[in-house]
């Protein structure tokens, strides 16, 4: 996050944070279910408790997610800052709903330390500037790219990662191609 918005940012990042409500997905007041297992929860949990120990500060009381429970899939959101890009939470895949919010000093900044990682699934970038945004996504080591959003599907847009996000694709006409069996003839003629 660029240094002269960071503040800005991370309130706006706590206050929409403490708007969720962590309860059965069965339940329309809820607005953030449990992550796919328990074993998930807990890896995300790991990567807090990792990131806690060496120095980043949680802005999210999870006192306020009664649902949040050890042992379980349902877990509090968690926004951290006094991140370093040392820690698991800001190299490694989360896939739950903690993030670590770093100051950067510049897009170059930025760019060299997300593509600093083993993983590339997606990316979001959040901007005012269209072109500029763009231009950073193509600089980008990731699958998919949002802006000024994330995790939005659209099923004529593919879904892939690179690096060691998994291989191959979802969505879009190249996704579906991954359902088909083509059968390849190679033909010679004799005369």
């Amino acid at each position: 996050m660029a240094a002269s918005r960071y503040e800005e940012f991370v309130a706006g990042m706590v206050e929409l944070t403490q708007q969720y409500r962590l309860g059965s997905p069965l339940d329309p007041a809820t607005t953030l279910g449990p992550v796919v297992r328990t074993s998930a929860a807990e890896a995300v949990r790991s990567q807090v408790r990792e990131a806690v120990a060496r120095g980043a500060r949680q802005l999210i009381d999870e006192s306020s997610f009664a649902a949040a429970s050890p042992g379980t899939p349902y877990l509090a959101p968690q926004v951290l800052i006094d991140v370093d890009h040392s820690m698991a939470i800001m190299r490694e895949e989360t896939f739950g709903p903690a993030v670590g919010i770093m100051k950067v000093a510049s897009d170059d900044e930025a760019l060299r330390l997300m593509n600093d990682s083993a993983y590339g699934l997606t990316a979001a970038i959040f901007s005012a500037d269209a072109q500029r945004a763009e231009a950073l996504g193509d600089a980008l080591e990731t699958g998919t790219v949002f802006l000024n959003r994330c995790d939005y599907l659209d099923p004529a847009l593919a879904w892939t990662g690179v690096k060691n996000s998994g291989r191959g694709c979802t969505l879009s006409r190249v996704g579906f191609e991954q359902l088909t069996r083509p059968k390849s003839y190679h033909f010679r003629v004799r005369t």
